[in-house]
């Protein structure tokens, strides 16, 4: 196997141990990028191969190491990283250099990371489908035609084919959980405030997105949710998180599955057999697996969704509303639709959440997980924006075909994005496994079994 192949806590290992140094690991990552990125185009605004190596060296002459001392790491071009250009995939910051670290990324150089660049996503992180007028579009490694999902699509992409042993994915609707699924990698949202968010603009409202480890292993995603979580005393809502690493073996656990949502989710052909093909490891493994009727409106929680989104997202762009010729559709419907809202609309949808919830904690006080899909379809074609029907459903929004995510999202749950499989044209799907809030490290070591039981990364990487 390739050296950048290799587990994050393998590497890691043998650089704390001396058997291999930042110098040769840089070396390797920067040798397996150039070979494999132009094809793909998942990795962007790529830092000077000197500048890496020279910081490389240094790490190896440093005496104290963090815990990712010395691992190359490209961020998400969401967020920012000092020195490096972060552009959103918006013509509007594309030449936009960060002059200090987020709070994230903070933690992650903090712990010893190295910095190669970035990861691509879509403008401003809008869509499950990673491309924009600055870097272009992002392929899925197993078919250079299809979507590789996102928004963190650039870091999935760069996980399945080697070029990253760990990588950062933020999640809002199903934003590190559906490329992790298309890409054959897992992808973890945690419990939300695990991983506060940025401490700036408003710091109560807007409770929808998360910051999020990706990786080939979940033990490798406990390793790098350590890094990322934690309360800071700029964030008042963000928890405080336990830490997951090591994981647990599990005991027998309940798990329920619910399918299509009882009909109310319309899917490609193969995608709800290939999950289910999935669920039998479990109860190879001694688990319960069994079906569960909707436990909520499918409608009602759509709707919620759909209004507190629009609510976030038009917050985050109201800056640019004088912009609109910059701006792509979907973010002026998102703009043009959230500042309309009034605030008994919004009221209602908190109300419905709420509702959801208190459904949701009845559900985990009968089941220990609870396992949905993480796409209603096949990686689509790169060169659309979004699939506009899904088995002959017309689909009424940009986001209507990632559904899917909304239970999970809507309530800030634990969520392990694993691999399922691949259906009869080759191409990855995957499975959220998700539990109650605070259930992380127990989500993860649920999906470790899964994992040491099914092996999908490391048995069928890309070609």
């Amino acid at each position: 196997m390739p050296l950048t192949y290799h587990s994050a806590v393998d590497l890691l290992g043998d650089l704390r141990c001396g058997k291999l140094t930042a110098v040769e690991l840089m070396q390797a990552t920067l040798d397996r990028v150039a070979v494999v990125n132009p094809r793909v185009n998942a990795l962007v605004s790529l830092r000077d191969c000197d500048a890496l190596m020279a910081e490389a060296k240094a790490a190896d002459q440093a005496s104290e190491r963090g815990a990712l001392h010395g691992l190359p790491m490209a961020v998400k071009d969401l967020a920012n990283v000092a020195g490096i250009r972060s552009t959103q995939g918006s013509p509007l910051m594309a030449d936009f250099v960060a002059q200090t670290d987020d709070l994230m990324v903070a933690r992650l150089r903090r712990a010893g990371a190295i910095f190669i660049g970035k990861t691509n996503t879509p403008e401003f992180g809008l869509g499950s489908h990673t491309f924009n007028p600055v870097h272009g579009a992002t392929r899925n490694p197993y078919d250079l035609t299809r979507s590789c999902g996102g928004s963190s699509g650039g870091a999935a992409v760069a996980l399945a084919t080697g070029m990253l042993a760990l990588a950062d994915g933020s999640d809002m609707m199903g934003s590190l959980r559906n490329p992790a699924g298309w890409n054959n990698v897992y992808g973890f949202r945690p419990s939300w405030g695990w991983v506060p968010s940025e401490p700036q603009g408003d710091l109560y409202l807007h409770q929808l997105s998360t910051s999020g480890p990706m990786a080939r292993c979940p033990t490798d995603i406990a390793l790098l949710l350590d890094m990322m979580a934690g309360p800071d005393r700029r964030a008042p809502l963000a928890r405080g998180a336990d830490l997951v690493s090591p994981l647990p073996e599990v005991t027998r656990k309940r798990i329920g599955w619910l399918g299509d949502w009882g009909g109310a989710l319309p899917m490609e052909p193969g995608v709800l057999a290939q999950c289910e093909s999935a669920l039998k490891v479990f109860e190879d493994l001694g688990h319960v697996v069994e079906p569960v009727a909707p436990p909520f409106s499918a409608d009602r929680i759509w709707e919620s969704w759909i209004t507190l989104r629009s609510f976030a997202v038009a917050a985050g762009l109201q800056a640019l509303a004088g912009q609109k010729e910059h701006l792509k559709d979907t973010a002026i419907w998102e703009l043009e639709r959230g500042l309309a809202l009034t605030g008994a609309q919004i009221q209602a949808a908190s109300e419905t959440r709420s509702d959801w919830h208190r459904t949701a904690v009845r559900l985990f006080e009968t089941y220990d997980a609870l396992v949905l899909r993480t796409a209603q379809c096949w990686p689509f074609d790169v060169e659309i924006d979004y699939p506009r029907q899904i088995a002959g459903v017309a689909m009424d929004s940009y986001h209507r075909w990632m559904q899917v995510v909304v239970p999970v999202s809507l309530l800030g749950l634990p969520s392990l994005a694993a691999p399922a499989g691949f259906g009869a044209e080759g191409l990855p799907m995957g499975i959220q496994i998700f539990g109650a809030l605070g259930q992380d490290q127990q989500i993860l070591a649920l999906g470790n079994a899964y994992h040491r039981a099914t092996r999908w990364p490391e048995n069928d990487p890309p070609s």
